[in-house]
């Protein structure tokens, strides 16, 4: 037993014990190391450049798809920004309509023109439509629940602010959605949902921006304080003839503060709010030709 416990043993002994309850510490004692995200670029030059451009409350991905002109040579000086699904799952079907705009993008690369980019964000409320379809990403009209409340709450981001009423125009911290009244945050931007999207308009500083929402079968112009842009009424005018929605150049079913639409407009940005018919609906061949009329519009004011 001496022989056993001589000094040299001894201090092997302890060097190894000593690194067990190291390593232990190192596994149990400390919480795991949180790398930053990192956003995500396709590479694929004959497809959409994807990217992550940030995280919902939850930590969901908001991601952007963007289309490059097919031709050769093609310059997409004049950058259009399509977003849906920013009313999350309550509406859900304007998520299934920037999803299918992609699909039909995909097949027929020639449909957008020499001169324009496409981007689109399918959701800008993950957390929203996860609570009504139960999915991330890609989902189905099966997945859809059709509790009232469910579908409801899901017009909400996780901390139950509307998102529409987040951005920094007119914003005050109550807001009204038809005869309800909703948190719209506790400062103009105060959601990770809406500066991703602030962040997004301001890096990329799009020529417009068209928002699909539900349920009113119109096309609405943007305002804040200084009015309508001019340019706004051509493309609401233009989308609005195409696609035989109807043209509504002011809101007034109720006061409403904070929307992004009207942000857009207060820094010069011409947007407008494309309302499908219904909430269930997605009506992809009259919004298609209404895009289609939209790229003819810049196409013609680039020549």
């Amino acid at each position: 037993m001496r022989a056993f416990f001589s000094k040299p043993r001894i201090i092997i002994i302890i060097v190894f014990v000593a690194l067990g309850v190291f390593g232990l510490f190192s596994l149990y004692g400390k919480p795991p190391v949180t790398l930053p995200i990192k956003l995500i670029e396709d590479s694929n030059n004959l497809g959409p450049k994807y990217k992550v451009i940030g995280m919902s409350v939850e930590g969901r991905k908001i991601e952007s798809y963007t289309h490059l002109p097919a031709q050769a040579g093609g310059t997409g000086d004049t950058k259009l920004l399509f977003v849906g699904g920013i009313h999350g799952g309550y509406e859900w079907n304007s998520v299934l309509l920037a999803y299918q705009f992609m699909d039909y993008l995909g097949k027929n690369p020639g449909f957008v023109p020499n001169n324009i980019t496409v981007t689109v964000i399918p959701s800008v409320n993950p957390d929203g439509v996860y609570k009504v379809v139960g999915k991330e990403g890609r989902f189905t009209t099966t997945d859809v629940s059709i509790n009232k409340q469910i579908l409801t709450s899901g017009r909400f981001n996780a901390h139950n602010v509307d998102l529409n009423r987040n951005f920094d125009c007119k914003w005050q911290p109550k807001s009204i959605w038809q005869e309800k009244v909703v948190s719209a945050g506790s400062e103009a931007f105060s959601e990770p949902e809406s500066q991703v999207l602030k962040n997004f308009i301001l890096e990329n500083n799009p020529d417009a921006v068209i928002f699909w929402h539900s349920q009113s079968g119109s096309v609405y112009a943007s305002k804040c304080e200084a009015g309508v842009l001019s340019g706004t009424l051509d493309i609401m005018n233009v989308y609005a003839k195409a696609s035989g929605y109807s043209a509504v150049e002011t809101f007034d079913a109720y006061a409403t503060s904070g929307d992004a639409e009207g942000w857009l407009a207060s820094i010069g940005i011409p947007a407008i709010t494309v309302e499908l018919k219904t909430h269930e609906t997605i009506e992809l061949e009259q919004n298609l030709s209404g895009v289609k009329a939209l790229f003819e519009y810049y196409s013609q004011k680039k020549n």
